[in-house]
């Protein structure tokens, strides 16, 4: 089967040094308790790197603070930084995690991506980190 080629493909090749902006933190001052924040929103875009048309993406992340929160309109820039970016759905999730984790450092991160429906396909991705123990 011949593989098509797009013009945004090719982003993908570098994707994890991908430049976005950073995403801030605060200092947990309960980072000796093991709690959950849940943040949801609805208002991530990014390109189909096959189309070259817009996917709307609701993002949830779920972690368990470490010495870091992160800091919520940081976040919320960082996700528009995603707006003209030709990138798949799985890239995008584990992009996320990965800058997510960088940033804060947590015990434990969920980021969930639902991609609305593209021709009658729904795309869910879920990417987790757990941070090791000795």
């Amino acid at each position: 089967m011949k593989k098509l080629k797009s013009s945004y493909e090719d982003l993908q090749n570098n994707i994890r040094a991908l430049k976005t902006p950073a995403i801030e933190v605060w200092e947990n001052k309960y980072p000796d308790r093991d709690y959950t924040v849940h943040l949801t929103t609805a208002e991530c875009t990014c390109i189909c790197p096959k189309t070259g048309l817009p996917d709307f993406v609701t993002v949830n992340v779920t972690y368990g603070p470490g010495k870091w929160c992160v800091e919520l309109k940081s976040f919320k820039i960082y996700l528009v930084a995603f707006r003209n970016v030709g990138i798949f759905h799985e890239h995008i999730v584990n992009k996320i995690l990965d800058d997510f984790v960088a940033a804060c450092a947590p015990r434990r991160a969920k980021v969930e991506g639902l991609v609305s429906p593209r021709g009658g396909i729904t795309t869910t991705v879920v990417a987790e980190y757990r941070k090791k123990t000795r």
